[in-house]
């Protein structure tokens, strides 16, 4: 029984990354990694949030970006918005955990940032918030959702959304994707031509 569960979840990951495996997913991707670069290159940084396992994907991008991916070369300005404790809990308690990343965005995001949102659902009211003040703000949005994107879908200006509704699977799809953001960033700004 314990195995037919392990090789269910393996052929699920696998089907649902497959799934995601288009040309036009794959050319939203690019088109995120040129952002982000660009943002790079006019002394922008990278702002990241989500909540849960979410959450983790993001201090994990920012990590990548800030110490190094898979190349020797300088440090990344990437800031998740998720680690600062002191900042979180103090909005969620004078205002409200809706507004925990939206104030930080508006206190540390600048025009030529990005702000790349993720959330399985797409309907994260605390994501939301912040990507409609990035938005305000000038800042370009990146979108990595599932489950039809939810109210991301209309809100990015990039959407990355893995078409699955089982969390788990999502989410091995965002890390994959964050992993390829990083290797291409990597390859525009320091191996390319």
């Amino acid at each position: 029984m314990e195995n037919e569960i392990v090789l269910k979840s393996l052929k699920d990951s696998i089907k649902t990354k497959e799934k995601f495996l288009t040309k036009k997913n794959a050319a939203l991707v690019v088109q995120s990694a040129e952002a982000i670069v660009e943002a790079f290159k006019a002394g922008g940084k990278l702002l990241v949030a989500g909540n849960g396992g979410s959450a983790a994907d993001a201090q994990h991008l920012a990590a990548e970006f800030v110490n190094r991916f898979e190349i020797e070369r300088p440090p990344l300005p990437a800031l998740a918005l998720t680690t600062d404790s002191s900042n979180i809990t103090s909005i969620g308690n004078d205002y409200s955990f809706d507004q925990i990343f939206s104030k930080q965005v508006r206190a540390l995001g600048r025009e030529n940032d990005v702000f790349l949102a993720i959330s399985t659902s797409g309907n994260s009211p605390n994501i939301t918030k912040a990507v409609e003040v990035a938005r305000s703000m000038g800042i370009k949005v990146i979108a990595l959702t599932g489950k039809g994107g939810g109210e991301l879908a209309k809100k990015a200006d990039i959407l990355l959304n893995v078409d699955a509704k089982v969390t788990a699977r999502i989410q091995e799809v965002h890390i994959t994707v964050c992993h390829i953001l990083c290797e291409l960033v990597d390859h525009m700004l320091f191996q390319k031509g």
